[in-house]
């Protein structure tokens, strides 16, 4: 059998790569839910770049249990930048600090390794691909977030950075 008829070798996922974005991903979500009022179970942030409104970031807490909360992070308006909003629900491990992407969009839970090709043409590597995006996502949101105005009153500042 030639080389170039081989069957393609299976696509092994890189866990320390996954494991470092998971990691990151929750230290990011931390600083980003520091300014949280009272542990309220839904939290909005703008994002403004100068004078630019980017749109409104929202967390809800899904679920909770003694090591684990289930989020949803959207953003929910973006005045017609974005073809579509993010959407993702992230389950956080507080004793393992580290928060992966389960699913987008609330579609099903994300494969840790997907067969190419498949009937959604989702990517080998989708998992990691996900994650990767929650982390600019979130490093985005803390470069650019803002509390709205109405809560600012109560923070110490209105930056989130």
């Amino acid at each position: 059998m030639t080389e170039w008829a081989m069957k393609p070798k299976r696509y092994v996922p890189d866990l320390r790569r996954l494991g470092a974005l998971c990691e990151g991903n929750y230290l990011r979500l931390r600083r980003l839910r520091q300014l949280e009022a009272g542990g309220e179970p839904v939290s909005e942030f703008e994002l403004h770049r100068e004078n630019l409104y980017l749109g409104r970031v929202r967390i809800q807490v899904l679920q909770t249990a003694r090591f684990t909360e289930t989020l949803l992070l959207e953003q929910i308006h973006n005045a017609g930048k974005w073809l579509n909003n993010p959407q993702l629900t992230v389950r956080v491990y507080h004793d393992a600090g580290m928060a992966e992407v389960v699913s987008c969009y609330r579609d099903r839970q994300i494969a840790p390794v997907n067969d190419y090709p498949n009937r959604f043409m989702h990517h080998p590597d989708e998992k990691v691909q996900v994650n990767g995006f929650l982390a600019d996502w979130l490093d985005f949101c803390l470069h650019f977030g803002h509390l709205p105005i109405e809560l600012s009153q109560w923070s110490t500042g209105s930056e989130m950075g």
